[in-house]
């Protein structure tokens, strides 16, 4: 199986920045150097800048803490993609039941199959275990606000 951040692109469809292909450090590193970049412009134009614009700085370079449940960056993203895979191998039965072998399959088939399918059938399995261990479960409708696109409130929003 193959998996590599910087070849995942989101559908063209989508007008949405894609969380997975940067860190939010990244990003934020952007951002300061496009806000010095405009305020630099903004000084030399009118001689000086407002206290929004200095406000919109500061929230810039402090790094607003985000919600936790957000989709995941890049860096986040790659090091629990690997950290998942390794171990999954790691804990593979070294002489595999034919069951095994057949989740095995089971696992990489669906890897190819559409985002949609897979997405859903990974939340699904994800409330089994859930359901087993007493906790609530996920509302797998609302699987591209926690994995792909944000909340539609705007609190992952960079």
């Amino acid at each position: 199986m193959f998996i590599a951040v910087q070849f995942m692109e989101l559908p063209k469809s989508s007008e949405k920045p894609c969380r997975a292909c940067m860190s939010v450090e990244e990003l934020m590193r952007r951002a300061r150097e496009l806000a010095s970049k405009v305020k630099a412009k903004t000084d030399t134009s009118n001689g000086a800048s407002s206290s929004n614009d200095k406000k919109q700085e500061k929230m810039v370079e402090e790094g607003k803490p985000m919600r936790a449940d957000c989709p995941l960056d890049t860096e986040q993203l790659g090091k629990s993609t690997w950290n998942f895979l390794h171990t999954m191998a790691a804990y593979y039965p070294e002489k595999p039941s034919e069951e095994d072998k057949n989740n095995a399959r089971i696992m990489m088939h669906l890897l190819g199959k559409n985002r949609e399918e897979f997405s859903i059938w990974m939340c699904e399995m994800h409330n089994r275990v859930s359901r087993k261990l007493g906790k609530a479960e996920f509302d797998c409708s609302l699987w591209k606000q926690r994995w792909l696109d944000g909340w539609k409130d705007g609190s992952c929003d960079y």
